[in-house]
């Protein structure tokens, strides 16, 4: 079900109650079906721990690749229509998903390495709601602030860099309706008077100077990047000195040479955490549970990190991702402390019920019109 349909009925996850909530997990693990349908971004499902958990499991993972958050959401309609299983969602489509309807409650008593999961990804609001789960956390990783060091000398201690005319031209941000909720984590600091303590519950004025804060950084912008590679190679060519990125970003242009560093600014920074969401209708419940309990172990943690640039659930991984691609553990910030955690503001879908039981937040069908309008 898409956001829009959600709108009128969805609140913040203090006062709702998911469509699915009744609905009693699993208490064992059965025989496999034979087979495993997925959704979920490409490199998710990599013959190097997808060959292992068939031969191991005898479900064969069939992989449905999709290109954005809103795809899956419309995979994931009639709660995966049967036909899938489990979708690798983001935090802009979790909620989504949950008070669609469309994922079902999970046993996590029965995922063995969810308990060696770092704490704050355990039961996270943007996969659990009142207790209840629809999901077993993946990976995460923050959204930097990357930085040319041939124009920057220190690192910025700002976010205001994005913002600057200084830099004219210069700048990159990913395209992204949750774009806006940088902004607003951005004016939470700079203008207080705002009132903004979530910057994904914002309200309308709130909402409108988030809105006017990217409308005068447009100006500035480059390119809005839609893949990782168009961000990295603006950075290669000097066509962007300064913008916002992941960790792989860094990582791929140090490795080709490129004079780059990356921070997160005293206002802290956003960050995108990935769930894997069982279908309301999986046709392959039993398949399902043997893939989330293969794809939380340490060791396919860290492959999966390694591969993909990304910061492993797992808190066991670290040294099995040095073993795999010396200092990844350091690039991925896989052994920050909990201070550096705590200073990224993970990704939810925005709803039209703010968490203090107010309706006057804007919800995410707003956010994509409005940057729609603004990038278009």
């Amino acid at each position: 079900m898409g956001a829009t349909a959600i709108t009128a009925r969805a609140g913040a996850s203090s006062t709702l109650t998911p469509p699915t909530a009744g609905m009693k997990p699993q208490t064992s693990i059965g025989k496999g079906e034979g087979k495993l349908n997925l959704i979920a971004w490409e490199g998710y499902a990599q013959p190097q721990w997808v060959k292992p958990f068939e031969q191991q499991t005898g479900c064969v993972v069939n992989t449905k690749y999709a290109g954005s958050s809103g795809e899956m959401v419309s995979l994931m309609a009639n709660g995966g229509g049967g036909q899938y299983d489990l979708v690798s969602a983001s935090g802009d489509a979790d909620l989504r998903l949950i008070y669609g309807g469309d994922v079902k409650p999970v046993n996590v008593k029965l995922i063995p390495s969810w308990k060696q999961l770092r704490p704050f990804l355990q039961s996270p609001a943007f996969n659990t709601i009142k207790g209840v789960h629809y999901g077993v956390s993946l990976q995460f990783g923050p959204n930097v602030l990357l930085y040319s060091t041939t124009t920057f000398k220190t690192a910025p201690t700002s976010w205001s860099v994005i913002y600057s005319k200084k830099y004219k031209g210069k700048v990159t941000v990913p395209n992204n309706p949750i774009q806006i909720a940088d902004a607003a984590l951005y004016l939470s600091k700079s203008k207080p008077s705002l009132g903004i303590t979530d910057p994904y519950e914002l309200t309308q004025t709130q909402f409108n100077a988030a809105i006017a804060l990217l409308t005068a950084q447009k100006p500035l912008i480059a390119k809005y990047w839609n893949l990782a590679s168009d961000e990295i190679n603006l950075f290669t060519t000097g066509t962007a000195v300064v913008g916002a990125a992941w960790p792989y970003q860094t990582t791929t242009l140090k490795a080709a040479h490129v004079k780059v560093e990356e921070t997160i600014p005293s206002q802290g920074a956003t960050g995108w955490a990935d769930s894997w969401l069982l279908a309301k209708n999986a046709p392959d419940p039993n398949c399902a549970y043997d893939w989330m309990k293969w794809i939380s172990t340490p060791r396919v943690q860290a492959e999966q990190a390694v591969y993909y640039g990304e910061t492993p659930d797992n808190s066991l991984a670290c040294p099995l991702m040095n073993k795999l691609q010396a200092g990844s553990c350091n690039a991925y910030h896989a052994n920050e402390p909990d201070s550096y955690f705590k200073s990224i503001k993970f990704w939810k879908t925005p709803l039209a019920t703010c968490d203090n039981g107010k309706n006057n937040c804007i919800p995410y069908s707003e956010w994509t019109n409005a940057w729609t309008q603004l990038t278009g």
